[in-house]
């Protein structure tokens, strides 16, 4: 605390925003594989001025991209904001208008405005490099130079930022929740981008209620979509209450469908009140689906529905299993890991299908209290059961992992995990290579920052020459 004045936890340590935008060639230590060529993408919040909102919430800050470019044993780095219509209005009157998730608190220079910040995901598809976020159409950046170019209009309304894409067909799986007139309804939408890029479907259906539904799952057939008790009501908001919380007397449903179905033919399934941000995979077996997941008992980073604060949880590995052919609309659920994680990753050319090997940011101290606290680097052998961790020291936390192949026709987990580091200490960033099934020797090439790269959400890597055409 300051005097009396609380600290915002998201606006300070690595949480912190950094407001220049940069080009830096890094220095590298150990060697930087050959076949490593592409660029590394991260997204995450960074507010471009002060937030307005005393509660400031670490979701609604501005988008900024982070392009990490191996190219011949270098790495450069270049970092732009992503100048949506919110940021461009802020920017031109030099102070924050909006005000995130209490709309009531914002300028009136806000009012009927574009509040979208483009700030969860980066996904490359179809040749567009496209910035994500839980309420607004993809944004689309320019591949190298991280150029601005506007929202893309085919999809017709909000994408939500973790959209599968099918390693068989090419073909984008997405969905969005609280579509509609309506606000925070309940109504969620499905949808199928070619692997052109053209929007193929897009259908709506009701949802048991409305959820802060962050990600879903996708098989080789079937979707599924999880509603949880992470609640979002509009009256609520009106009341003054929280707009986005954690009511955990509602029951959690998850609703599957066949891929080439109608959403009529949706059916739930349930379980008891459980919080998932991120699944690792779904896959079909045996006439059942099996999905992992991290799985929280409660939501963390909200509050509940009368205003007081949340129950701090951390999240496992769960695995959840549906019985399509059974008449039980039960999900069985099982734990599979016992250590504290988020942020999974896996060899993504396994999206849909089973699956060997598996990555997440571990938090090997048992934090409580404190957001992100993430300072392991753990990867899951499925096969034989057998856990092997890279534990960073001196209180250096960790991003997300990503996993890059060796080759298109490299063996599953053959490749690199690359993952952005927040050295505490010395308050700045390294970008660090590891083998992806040796991850517990440690890192066989680094690539130091001259500053701190904040914590942001999501990451994925594209090869060289995949953005050629555009």
């Amino acid at each position: 605390m300051e005097g009396n004045v609380p600290v915002n936890p998201y606006l300070t340590r690595n949480f912190a925003p950094v407001r220049s935008e940069d080009d830096f060639e890094l220095q590298v230590t150990g060697e930087i594989p050959e076949g490593l060529r592409g660029t590394l993408y991260r997204i995450g919040p960074n507010p471009q001025f002060d937030p307005i909102d005393p509660n400031y919430h670490w979701f609604t800050g501005d988008g900024m991209v982070h392009a990490f470019r191996f190219e011949n044993g270098k790495v450069t780095y270049r970092n732009r904001y992503v100048r949506t219509p919110k940021w461009e209005l802020e920017h031109a009157e030099g102070r924050s208008l909006f005000s995130g998730f209490n709309s009531t608190l914002n300028d009136p220079l806000a009012q009927g405005k574009d509040a979208g910040v483009a700030n969860t995901h980066i996904v490359s598809h179809a040749g567009r490099l496209l910035a994500l976020n839980e309420s607004y159409p993809p944004f689309e950046m320019a591949h190298g130079s991280l150029d601005s170019r506007g929202y893309v209009p085919d999809y017709r309304g909000r994408v939500t930022a973790h959209p599968k894409i099918d390693p068989r067909t090419g073909e984008m799986v997405w969905f969005a929740y609280g579509v509609g007139d309506q606000p925070m309804s309940a109504r969620v939408s499905y949808g199928v981008t070619s692997a052109t890029g053209k929007v193929m479907r897009r259908d709506d259906f009701q949802a048991p209620y409305c959820s802060m539904m962050h990600d879903f799952l996708v098989t080789e057939n079937y979707v599924l979509f999880p509603i949880l008790p992470l609640t979002g009501s509009h009256e609520r908001a009106m009341r003054g209450l929280p707009p986005i919380a954690w009511e955990p007397e509602r029951a959690t449903y998850v609703g599957v469908m066949r891929r080439d179905a109608d959403v009529s033919t949706l059916r739930w399934f349930n379980t008891g009140a459980c919080h998932v941000y991120h699944p690792m995979n779904a896959w079909e077996e045996g006439g059942k689906i099996v999905a992992d997941v991290f799985r929280y008992d409660s939501a963390p980073l909200f509050p509940r529905a009368d205003g007081s604060p949340g129950q701090h949880s951390m999240a496992r590995l769960w695995r959840w299993t549906f019985d399509v052919e059974g008449t039980s609309d039960a999900i069985k659920e099982a734990a599979i890991d016992d250590l504290d994680g988020e942020f999974p990753r896996f060899d993504e050319r396994r999206t849909g299908l089973s699956y060997r090997h598996g990555w997440y940011g571990a938090d090997t101290a048992a934090t409580v209290g404190e957001p992100l606290r993430l300072n392991t680097i753990a990867h899951l052998d499925n096969r034989t059961g057998q856990r092997s961790v890279f534990e960073l020291p001196g209180g250096d936390l960790t991003s997300e992992p990503v996993f890059t192949p060796r080759s298109a026709d490299a063996a599953e987990g053959d490749g690199w995990l690359t993952a952005v580091i927040w050295r505490a200490g010395e308050n700045r960033s390294d970008l660090l290579v590891f083998d992806a099934l040796d991850v517990a020797k440690g890192p066989i090439a680094t690539a130091a920052m001259p500053r701190r790269v904040p914590f942001g959400f999501h990451g994925n890597w594209v090869p060289c020459g995949v953005h050629a055409s555009r």
